[in-house]
């Protein structure tokens, strides 16, 4: 792997564009590894400062991860979504996106990754997310309500992971990142019809009943629309 010298007054932004080129063109790609930071600064032709500065902005833009010991270094990032996790966090505490806007995607992107997951679930995915119930379950029986929260956000984590689309695992993780700061706000909403809700969709899931998956998951996130934005209301 070879780059080209930087010729301009900025060369870490120089470097950081060749790098997003190769990722582009696809010639780096998830888990490769890239020259040492030495190496790096000769072939740039730059200082290793530059260098270094260069892979830290690649990393807070989650295309790199750092890796520590004898085997580590700087690698193309095998997730990649952590720019989009950290820039929405980033929206929710500045007041760009608000309650009701939050609660209005979950919604949206609920429905329709219960109803992809339901499509292209397999047994050990159901697995999963039935072990996923009992621990809520289990926490509501303890008074565990943080557990209980945590559980449940983990809940829709699992399904969209069960849709195997890159994308909506990403979104869901920033919407469930962004309701765990609300709730963390407004106070934990008690409401017992979350877990008869799981154990239906379960059902739904297991009987690969598409349009009655997403039908519940609808009504459910309906529900919990009116019960978050009541809260914040009062907070």
């Amino acid at each position: 792997m070879r780059f080209r010298p930087v010729l301009g007054t900025r060369p870490a932004d120089e470097i950081i564009a060749q790098i997003r080129a190769r990722l582009a063109a696809q010639a780096l790609a998830p888990g490769d590894r890239l020259p040492s930071e030495r190496a790096l600064a000769e072939q740039f032709r730059v200082s290793r400062n530059s260098v270094r500065q260069a892979l830290r902005s690649l990393v807070e833009l989650g295309l790199l991860e750092i890796r520590k010991g004898a085997t580590g270094g700087a690698f193309v990032h095998e997730g990649g979504g952590e720019a989009v996790l950290s820039g929405l966090s980033d929206m929710y505490a500045l007041g760009t996106i608000s309650p009701e806007h939050l609660t209005e995607v979950r919604l949206l992107l609920g429905v329709e990754v219960a109803r992809l997951a339901c499509r292209r679930c397999t047994p050990g995915d159901l697995d999963a997310l039935e072990a996923n119930v009992a621990l809520a379950e289990q926490a509501v029986r303890a008074g565990d309500v943080e557990g209980r929260t945590q559980i449940n956000l983990e809940f829709h984590k699992l399904l969209a992971r069960m849709t195997r689309n890159p994308i909506l695992v990403t979104l869901t993780d920033a919407v469930a990142q962004i309701t765990e700061q609300f709730v963390r706000q407004v106070g934990a909403t008690s409401n017992r019809s979350v877990m008869p809700l799981r154990r239906r969709l379960l059902h739904h899931l297991r009987q690969r009943d598409a349009e009655a998956a997403a039908l519940e998951m609808k009504s459910h996130l309906l529900n919990l629309q009116k019960l978050y934005l009541s809260a914040a209301r009062r907070s």
